[in-house]
């Protein structure tokens, strides 16, 4: 009898025990994007774009009373889809670290005064943690702005900038005098004085050396532009240097093909902002080939471009250091504060450019110090918040 209960009662032991484990809830995986990731992520995105409609609005009151008159005269249909259709997305994107910043400020000091922040930290969250959603949403402002800079921005910029030419005020370049470039290695071109309303240039001359001896002079009264180095010659004269012997043609008129554009020495301002990252870094190389020097404006938009992605993520972790804490004052301080920074950032990019526009130093260097210097304030502002 014992032993027939000894083995009843291991039976049931051993169905127990499996029963357990059958019932045992399996351990599930933690979401890799939690609730408050997504709940800040949507609330500063949600900041930044109402910073843009916002202060967007105030900008075009100003700017249409500013450009009142010549409004009135221009075809409204080229005022709306040419000028502000291509000019608010350009202005957005030139002040998209003010936007991103305000935005943190904004809903962060929010987000604190409303005891949020502590709530989220008291639950376990770390400090660290909680700026990971915010450095998301900083990568998400910075590929779309970089984008919209690259590759959409300056092909608008063309239909901009012919609109305020044509009824604003036109600042395009349309004629140059003493012109000369270097249009192939040992080649250099002359002009006395370009006109580009009617495409003419004057007293042109074309020189070509060989380990700096002069093999043939092209001097000509007039050259004509007509498409892609197509330049059409008159009144030439062209010397051919072999040794001491030289020989002379000459004729009335030639077609022929000269590796220069009018865009290679007559250049406007903003003419920048109309090229594609390619076409800038396109531009850029010849134009060093060419020993052209007057090149700094459009190394300094390339490298801006390029600057400003990294200015997203320094103002987002600056502005959520600052306003993540609950002040006395409430957000007002902090977005005064916040302000403060972020034009005092604006306006070291443009002392900085300025240097570099004048040579005092690279334009690497002028576009990159303020995302160094600002990085510091960042770090010592995130230890200070974390603490």
């Amino acid at each position: 009898m014992m032993r027939f209960f000894k083995k009843k009662n291991t039976a049931d032991s051993n169905a127990a025990t499996a029963e357990n484990v059958a019932v045992q809830p399996k351990k599930l995986r933690k979401p890799l994007v939690k609730t408050f990731d997504l709940y800040i992520i949507r609330k500063f995105l949600g900041s930044y774009v109402f910073s843009i409609v916002l202060l967007l609005a105030i900008v075009v009151m100003f700017d249409i009373n500013e450009k009142l008159d010549a409004m009135l005269s221009a075809p409204l249909k080229e005022t709306v889809f040419d000028y502000f259709m291509n000019f608010l997305p350009y202005f957005a994107n030139q002040f998209s670290p003010l936007f991103t910043f305000i935005a943190v400020i904004f809903f962060t000091s929010k987000l604190a005064d409303n005891s949020e922040i502590i709530a989220m930290l008291s639950s376990g969250i770390s400090f660290r943690r909680l700026m990971v959603p915010y450095l998301v949403s900083a990568a998400i402002i910075a590929a779309f702005s970089f984008v919209l800079a690259a590759y959409v921005i300056p092909p608008a910029n063309v239909k901009r900038i012919e609109y305020t030419n044509k009824w604003v005020s036109n600042k395009k370049v349309e004629y140059g005098t003493n012109i000369q470039l270097q249009v192939a290695p040992g080649v250099i071109a002359y002009m006395s004085r370009y006109d580009n309303v009617s495409k003419n240039g004057y007293k042109f001359s074309l020189e070509k050396f060989e380990n700096k001896v002069m093999k043939s002079r092209l001097t000509a009264q007039s050259i004509t532009y007509d498409t892609l180095y197509k330049w059409t010659i008159k009144d030439y004269v062209i010397r051919d240097f072999k040794g001491l012997r030289e020989s002379i043609r000459r004729g009335s008129q030639m077609d022929t093909i000269i590796e220069m554009e009018p865009r290679d020495f007559l250049i406007s301002k903003n003419d920048q902002e109309t090229l594609t990252n390619e076409q800038l870094k396109t531009y850029i190389n010849r134009q060093k080939e060419r020993g052209v020097a007057n090149i700094k404006n459009f190394e300094i938009e390339l490298e801006k471009r390029y600057a400003m992605t990294g200015a997203a993520f320094i103002l987002t972790v600056i502005g959520m250091s600052l306003s993540s804490r609950k002040v006395k004052g409430g957000m007002g301080i902090n977005i005064g504060i916040g302000l403060l920074l972020s034009f005092s950032y604006i306006l070291f990019s443009t002392v900085t450019s300025s240097f570099a526009v004048s040579g005092y130093t690279s334009p690497f260097v002028a576009m990159w110090i303020p995302n160094f210097i600002y990085t510091f304030i960042a770090i010592y502002l995130y230890r200070r918040a974390s603490i």
